[in-house]
């Protein structure tokens, strides 16, 4: 009974220990403690097309709605629509904050078009 007793309390440290350590390194918990900041961050899941992507970046978090198609050689993302949910926060925002998310998610989707919600897609324009 005693070993009994033991084992089970070695289960329960272990099991707070891995619930600990999995909260740590949650990509969602830093995601929401960047945007407390105001810092960037980039949390995607990009073997999972269907999964959105989020980016926090000086106060406000876009989202980013990925597209499947061809390319010559294979099947890749091939068209990325990005939007904020909260246009307030976009005061003080240039056209280069924009050129530098656009290059942040070039780099993991490198042949995706990259379309803006309106406001954004208005200050933009004239990228194309």
């Amino acid at each position: 009974m005693v070993h009994l007793l033991r084992l089970l309390i070695i289960v329960i440290i272990i099991y707070g220990i891995y619930k600990i350590l999995r909260y740590l390194f949650d990509p969602k918990r830093k995601l929401d403690e960047a945007f407390e900041k105001e810092a960037y961050y980039f949390y995607d899941d990009i073997k999972n097309v269907r999964r959105n992507f989020f980016i926090t970046y000086k106060g406000a978090i876009f989202e980013g709605e990925k597209y499947l198609g061809t390319t010559d050689q294979a099947f890749e993302v091939v068209s990325i629509f990005v939007w904020t949910k909260d246009p307030d926060k976009l005061q003080g925002f240039t056209k280069e904050d924009f050129r530098f998310l656009q290059n942040e998610i070039k780099m993991n989707y490198p042949v995706a078009k990259i379309s803006w919600k309106s406001p954004i897609e208005q200050l933009m324009q004239d990228e194309a």
